[in-house]
């Protein structure tokens, strides 16, 4: 399942795998020249060149086999070509694309550069800032992205009653089209948004606003059913990138759904490709009593243990939430094609620790790596694989979590009030894994 976002998230979030970031922004470090530089002042390209290509030499830490050195000096000889008509003024501008293909040609689909408007883009969402939206996520539907996945709380969609599971139909009575939507957006103008809702028709009228994009997880239940006798948790996590708080609020609505008695508790992973990998933890560790990984820099090896809502790197706390809850019941998690980073990772430590039953489609494929975000003096910046994971055994983290239960999300039945997969993941409660007394006593007392 693609999902797309309309000003809410940046499109690298919606529609583009998101690998682990390790930490939010880090500060690029003093610069050293990889490649011979033929003016004495570097210009403006230059600088943008080298900076990036410091960080490949020095902070890489993905499993591309490429020469690093090699490739600087061929792109080196293309960047010079580019600016030969000025060779020390040559704006920065004319690197970008010198450099964007260097990254392509390192050959790790995880690392990639931003130009100053998709960085500023990526900030916006990474610290849950404010931009002009409807504040929706939406799949494709018949030929158009129209059937409504999330709405984004506080926006113009929340305030005119979207719900997920709408099927946009027309925009001013006119056949509804995913660029006039984004046009209308744009334009700040109010139109009159025709839906369906379950097989029938409503109207509603909205206009774009600034909101933020803030999108943190979300408590909702089930009533009793066949399947299942008592009230079903459903948590929604759309993104572990939202500004923070995301683990929080998963422990948050842990304790929420304890305290309602929920007898299961469903994990929704679908259409969240990933997020900060602190966020990650702080999640997994509402569920899971005690966790360890390796990470595998150019530095060397660090050990990180995750325990009571706590994340440990090397014996010291990183971080932590506060008051942390730990649900012991019935647990399913589901994923979908496009669940990635951060959501694959969810999921495997799960699943590695018995856990919890994964239900869905075989994940994105991004989900073995972390990355971290170098901003440049351009304004552009790179995002950079600085780590891979394996277990303390040495066995590497997979690349795609494969489910435990086959199933996909029918988005004609969706559009129609049905969520299929949903459906199934009540059922899997059955035979769910539960956390016994002994498992959890071991971890308390570490």
């Amino acid at each position: 399942m693609l999902a797309v976002a309309l000003s809410l998230t940046s499109p690298a979030f919606s529609q583009t795998p998101l690998p682990l970031a390790e930490s939010a922004l880090k500060p690029v470090t003093a610069q050293a020249h990889t490649a011979s530089t033929p003016a004495a002042t570097p210009s403006p390209a230059q600088e943008i060149f080298d900076e990036v290509n410091d960080l490949i030499q020095n902070q890489y830490g993905g499993l591309s086999t490429v020469d690093r050195a090699a490739l600087a000096r061929d792109y080196q000889t293309r960047l010079t070509a580019v600016c030969a008509s000025d060779p020390s003024g040559c704006a920065a501008e004319k690197a970008f694309p010198v450099v964007t293909a260097e990254v392509t040609a390192l050959g790790d689909e995880h690392t990639y550069f931003q130009n100053p408007d998709d960085f500023k883009d990526f900030m916006t969402s990474a610290t849950g800032g404010n931009r002009l939206q409807f504040g929706v996520r939406l799949a494709q539907l018949d030929g158009e992205s129209r059937l409504i996945l999330d709405v984004i709380p506080g926006s113009a969609s929340e305030a005119a009653g979207l719900r997920r599971g709408d099927v946009l139909k027309t925009i001013d009575d006119q056949p509804y089209t995913y660029a006039g939507l984004k046009a209308a957006k744009e334009a700040g103008r109010q139109i009159m948004l025709g839906l369906e809702r379950g097989g029938a028709p409503l109207t509603v009228a909205i206009t774009s606003s600034e909101s933020s994009s803030r999108d943190l997880p979300r408590l909702s239940f089930l009533p009793p059913s066949a399947d299942q006798p008592g009230q079903v948790a459903v948590i929604r996590i759309p993104t572990f990138l939202a500004g923070g708080s995301v683990a929080q609020t998963v422990h948050d609505e842990v304790r929420s759904a304890q305290g309602q008695q929920a007898s299961g508790l469903i994990v929704d992973l679908r259409g969240n490709t990933g997020g900060d990998l602190s966020e990650c933890d702080g999640a997994v560790s509402a569920f899971v009593p005690s966790f360890t990984r390796l990470a595998r820099t150019a530095q060397g090896d660090s050990r990180t243990v995750v325990r009571g809502g706590s994340r440990l790197d090397n014996g010291r706390v990183r971080s932590g939430v506060q008051s942390p809850a730990l649900w012991t019941g019935p647990l399913t998690v589901m994923v979908d094609g496009s669940s990635a980073s951060c959501s694959e990772f969810f999921a495997y430590e799960l699943q590695y620790a018995k856990r919890a039953t994964i239900i869905g489609e075989v994940t994105a494929g991004v989900g073995n790596t972390a990355t971290r975000v170098f901003p440049l003096d351009s304004g552009a910046a790179l995002q950079l694989t600085i780590l891979n994971y394996a277990k303390p055994d040495g066995t590497p983290y997979p690349v795609r979590v494969k489910p435990d239960v086959s199933g996909v999300t029918d988005l004609a039945a969706l559009g129609k009030g049905t969520d299929t997969l949903l459906s199934a993941a009540v059922g899997t409660l059955k035979t769910a894994p539960v956390l016994s007394a002994e498992s959890v006593a071991p971890a308390a007392r570490n």
